[in-house]
């Protein structure tokens, strides 16, 4: 049985990759037992392509009453995935570091009615290269992220958010 999380304890890190390619499968492990609602999601894949993360989800365990994706989870986890995207970003360039949500917003654009992927890039094209600036100017940095989520070819939901690198402590 696995022992569940406690309120005010800090789940151990994930160690760094070292000198090899990030293994998604033990950080969505990982993940799962960091943060305990992850597991009730329905993430069934996770890439990264270039600077784009990508989750592709089952709609089932996000259901509303009206048998259409509920905007509650769906808007979580828009959040969780550029938390992750942060994340996955400063393992890459060798650093654990706290990461939070600053700001976010989400916009309805269709009911989400079957499985479906969403897709986490950054909102602008420089954005990582200005957040390692920030990282190596002030030990602290922000990104903006883009999310679109996708029922087949059609867009269902457009979300955006800030995420902040907290200082070393």
């Amino acid at each position: 049985m696995k022992a569940s999380r406690q309120p005010g304890v800090p789940h151990p890190r994930l160690p760094l990759p070292e000198g090899q390619e990030e293994d998604l499968a033990a950080f969505q492990q990982w993940l799962s037992d960091a943060i305990p609602m992850v597991g009730a999601l329905g993430i069934s894949e996770v890439t990264r392509r270039n600077s784009s993360l990508t989750w592709q989800l089952a709609l089932a365990p996000n259901l509303n009453d009206k048998g259409t994706g509920f905007g509650g989870a769906l808007t979580a986890q828009t959040t969780l995935q550029g938390w992750c995207w942060v994340t996955l970003w400063l393992r890459e360039h060798g650093m654990a570091r706290d990461v939070v949500v600053a700001e976010a917003s989400q916009r309805f654009l269709a009911p989400v009615t079957r499985d479906y992927r969403l897709v986490c890039t950054p909102a602008e094209s420089e954005g990582p290269a200005h957040l390692a600036s920030q990282l190596a100017e002030r030990g602290k940095g922000r990104i903006a992220l883009n999310h679109q989520l996708f029922c087949g070819e059609t867009l269902c939901l457009e979300a955006s958010g800030n995420y902040a690198v907290l200082p070393q402590q």
